[in-house]
């Protein structure tokens, strides 16, 4: 803020180049920093990556961050490489989504899926006129998460933690304007209306019903949940729709809690943090003993993203060769 003073005044001035300028840098490079610990946890070398799909909210370049990531990684130059800029919230399932595809239509693909967020594009300075804009600045942080997604692991050399079994997405009829960012020479503004947390809750159900059903409609509190810690309003409108037990939500709460809303990676981070409480807790899965669970998140449009997961035996020493698609390595 001492070297760049025009992000201190949004309203006078002009700072969009400053804060691109942060983004340029440190949006790949904090990504660096994740990936590097989750493809150490995965134990294959880097350069077995064949795609990218690079997320997040902060910044526009071209070239994207996804080429400035992939040479600070080293990875091959002939890594084929997704950029997926301005996805908001909702980003952390997107990025999943279509590395699902990639790796299920590309023999041998591993995928490294990259969120990296930060709060430069659209950092708000305290301002006595506006002080409801002190809620973006306290709920919002900088992120970084990576996984690697790959179909038909190799046993006893790929150890998968959750297999991504459907993927989804819709959006809320004339709900544009409920969530929308303007990038303005002062930044990214954002808008959001207290509507959010009703059209979130009303409309969920629907959604994942659609892949509950494949898995021969489970109770909702007989499976684990990562959802995108958007704001306590929109988790207790959560469970009151779902009718969900409090501790469903425990992983969501910690990382809000923790770390803020960190844009797309929020749903990533409470993956992980399911992950961890597995552990912590001995249970038989890495889905705190649920065999299948959810990973929502939601952005602008709104938009609803949604991924059916099952869990693998937090026992098992190798890949059993009848699941067919892993998620390796969830590391904030």
């Amino acid at each position: 803020m001492k070297a760049n003073p025009s992000i201190c005044f949004r309203d006078a001035g002009h700072s969009l180049r400053e804060r691109q300028d942060i983004a340029a840098v440190q949006v790949p490079k904090l990504a660096q920093e994740a990936a590097v610990k989750a493809i150490k946890e995965w134990g294959r070398p880097k350069s077995d990556i064949t795609h990218v799909v690079f997320g997040t909210t902060c910044g526009i370049h071209m070239p994207g961050a996804d080429l400035q990531f992939s040479k600070l990684m080293g990875l091959e130059t002939t890594v084929k490489r997704v950029m997926m800029y301005q996805i908001g919230c909702s980003g952390g399932a997107a990025v999943l989504r279509v590395a699902k595809d990639l790796a299920e239509n590309n023999k041998g693909a591993r995928v490294l899926v990259v969120c990296s967020e930060g709060t430069a594009l659209g950092f708000v300075p305290p301002n006595e006129e506006k002080p409801e804009e002190l809620v973006e600045t306290a709920l919002f942080g900088d992120g970084a998460v990576c996984v690697i997604v790959g179909a038909d692991p190799i046993p006893k050399v790929d150890r998968p933690l959750f297999e991504l079994l459907w993927a989804g997405e819709c959006f809320v009829p004339e709900s544009d304007k409920a969530v929308y960012g303007d990038l303005t020479e002062v930044g990214m503004d954002f808008h959001l209306t207290r509507k959010v947390p009703f059209l979130i809750s009303d409309n969920i159900a629907k959604l994942l019903n659609q892949a509950r059903k494949i898995v021969n409609n489970p109770n909702w509190n007989d499976m684990f949940w990562a959802i995108h810690g958007g704001g306590p309003a929109i988790l207790r409108k959560i469970e009151t729709a779902l009718q969900l037990a409090p501790h469903k939500l425990a992983a969501t709460r910690e990382v809000l809690r923790e770390y803020g809303n960190v844009y797309s990676g929020s749903c990533l981070f409470a993956l992980d943090q399911i992950r961890l409480r597995s552990l912590a807790m001995d249970a038989s899965t890495t889905g705190e003993s649920c065999e299948y669970g959810f990973l929502c998140a939601f952005g602008p449009g709104v938009t609803m993203d949604a991924l059916l997961l099952r869990s693998v035996p937090t026992t098992a020493n190798f890949v059993d060769e009848t699941r067919n698609y892993t998620l390796n390595a969830v590391l904030p």
